[in-house]
């Protein structure tokens, strides 16, 4: 197996590195498309060698990927902006993954291999039976997280919200706007960007993950990073988010301010090793992976037949 990555990834796949560090976190690159291009032609060069290729570089690839060996590519934002339909047209031919069957209802007809929900190794954020007197939010502050929304809830259900968020550029000026004063009031503690051991402890210690999105949300992972720990998550019913929880059983989905509060007031009532087995049976990484061989396998399939069909 070769992962091309950047250079501080970990893996134990052959790792080739069209640059040496993540490109978010390296704050001296200037023209970020530069390493992505050469990704592509690193990929081009060594694609004989492979059985199999698998994208998760947006749409960047594709016209590449017609003449590479058998290649499939993960979908991983949204695909419900109108920009997108001509040119999702011009590849109603390419293989494609979703990461939940809500992402790809804007193009139903497209080539669709498959539904492959996220996952993670079962021991990254361990099961905690008791938690803590606070509720969490984790994720970006965006106007389609509803940062805010998380912070009125709490205020309301008088409980202490802790947040854990990165601030993108592109956010920068609606933070210092709308939410910078919202963390002004006493029961709101904000932590910055924080690490996957601090993320484990917590998300395992909070009552409940609050998650209260305005937009249609493609996956979600910190909800199955909530469940991994035994944490219930209230969410807003937009994007994969019906298809990730089970109402009244691993939390609550709700559509109002005021559904949220009541619903916080009987978090007592959801069991927290039902929440880690909804995760260990849906969300672990190695279920991931017999999904993903199993897409592999459908695709080498298919790509043999047509050459059969061809040849004929």
């Amino acid at each position: 197996m070769t992962l091309f990555a950047s250079g501080d990834s970990c893996t134990r796949a052959r790792l080739v590195a069209p640059s040496p560090r993540s490109l978010r976190l390296d704050t001296t690159c200037r023209d970020t498309m530069a390493p992505q291009i050469r990704e592509l032609e690193l990929v081009s060069r060594m694609a004989h060698r492979f059985d199999v290729i698998h994208f998760h570089t947006g749409f960047l690839h594709l016209p590449l990927a017609r003449h590479l060996p058998p290649s499939v590519t993960t979908m991983h934002g949204r695909l419900d902006m109108e920009e997108l339909g001509p040119m999702m047209n011009d590849f109603i031919d390419a293989p494609f993954v979703s990461i939940s069957n809500a992402q790809r209802r804007p193009y139903p007809d497209q080539n669709w291999y498959g539904t492959v929900y996220h996952g993670l190794p079962p021991r990254l954020l361990p099961f905690r039976p008791t938690p803590d007197d606070y509720v969490a939010f984790v994720g970006r502050i965006s106007p389609e997280k509803r940062v805010d929304r998380a912070i009125e809830i709490a205020r309301r259900a008088g409980v202490e919200l802790r947040i854990a968020a990165k601030i993108d550029a592109v956010d920068k000026e609606y933070f210092a706007r709308e939410i910078a004063p919202l963390m002004e009031q006493p029961h709101v503690r904000y932590l910055g960007e924080i690490d996957e051991v601090e993320k484990a402890a917590l998300l395992g210690g909070a009552r409940a993950l609050l998650f209260p999105i305005d937009w249609p949300e493609p996956f979600g992972m910190v909800v199955i990073e909530a469940l991994s720990c035994g944490t219930p998550v209230l969410a807003w019913p937009d994007g994969s988010v019906p298809e990730l929880l089970e109402h009244g059983a691993t939390g609550w989905i709700v559509d109002s301010i005021d559904a949220a509060v009541e619903s916080l007031g009987q978090v007592d009532l959801i069991d927290r090793r039902a929440c880690r087995a909804a995760f260990e049976k849906r969300f672990t990484a190695e279920r991931m992976a017999r999904d993903y061989v199993a897409v592999y396998k459908r695709l080498r399939e298919s790509s043999q037949s047509g050459l059969e069909a061809r040849s004929a």
